[in-house]
């Protein structure tokens, strides 16, 4: 049965549960999308079934307490801004676990017109997802609330300026870990022995290796001949000068 206006909570989850898809919830898995609790409905089937079942805040309510991502979603499609709540806005963010549940909830705040309220409280939070929705409303109020006076922008410049401070030291620190890692990957060879350091020098010559032999090949040419050196005549009395 298609759900209405009049349709509580459950029945609209059953509907739902219904249209579900194992193999959507495959390929919502590798967009980073959490599938613990999903059915496998995409976003256009939920606004399908929230244009039918219309806005009704105390269902949405219900909606969102059952944890399901294709519940929670429908929630946020047909909550009433007018009707939400600070507590209610808080407690929705302290339950998201998914980039995309973040960016549907995150039009809802805006929509309530409590982004003045949460993005600097949002934006100082540690928890990931607590914090995208700062950002995510930043997004939002940028395209729906143009023509906002300069104390909301102000309001959101900060929030922006302390995102920034924490990306450059979260930058800073991962770089950090970056190269210990490297250092601590890096294999340790062996220092050869006195025996092994002597066999090299036998081998490359008294420069060390067969690079630095070459350098002074190179340098003894341009001195002239060792003063050793004598004339093939000299050296040989057997040969004569033509």
């Amino acid at each position: 049965m298609t759900p209405g206006p009049a349709s509580t909570a459950e029945e609209i989850i059953e509907h739902l549960r219904a249209l579900g898809s194992d193999e959507n919830i495959a390929g919502m898995a590798r967009f980073g999308i959490a599938t613990e609790t999903a059915l496998g409905l995409s976003n256009v089937q939920l606004r399908r079934v929230a244009r039918t079942v219309k806005t009704d805040h105390a269902r949405a309510l219900d909606l969102w307490t059952s944890g399901i991502r294709e519940a929670r979603l429908l929630a946020a499609f047909t909550a009433d801004p007018k009707a939400l709540t600070l507590a209610e806005a808080r407690q929705w963010a302290n339950a998201c676990n998914s980039w995309e549940v973040v960016d549907t909830v995150a039009d809802l705040f805006v929509a309530a017109r409590l982004e003045q309220v949460l993005i600097p409280e949002f934006a100082a939070d540690e928890r990931e997802f607590v914090r995208r929705l700062a950002f995510a409303m930043i997004a939002t109020a940028a395209v729906h609330l143009k023509k906002e006076p300069d104390s909301d922008a102000a309001c959101l410049a900060a929030a922006d300026r302390d995102s920034c401070g924490r990306r450059a030291q979260l930058r800073e620190e991962v770089g950090q870990l970056g190269t210990q890692a490297d250092r601590q990957a890096q294999p340790r060879l062996p220092r050869p022995g006195p025996g092994a350091r002597a066999e090299a020098r036998g081998q490359h010559g008294p420069h060390g290796t067969m690079d630095r032999q070459g350098r002074a090949a190179r340098t003894d040419e341009r001195q002239g001949p060792p003063a050793t050196w004598a004339p093939p005549h000299e050296a040989n009395p057997g040969l004569t000068r033509g």
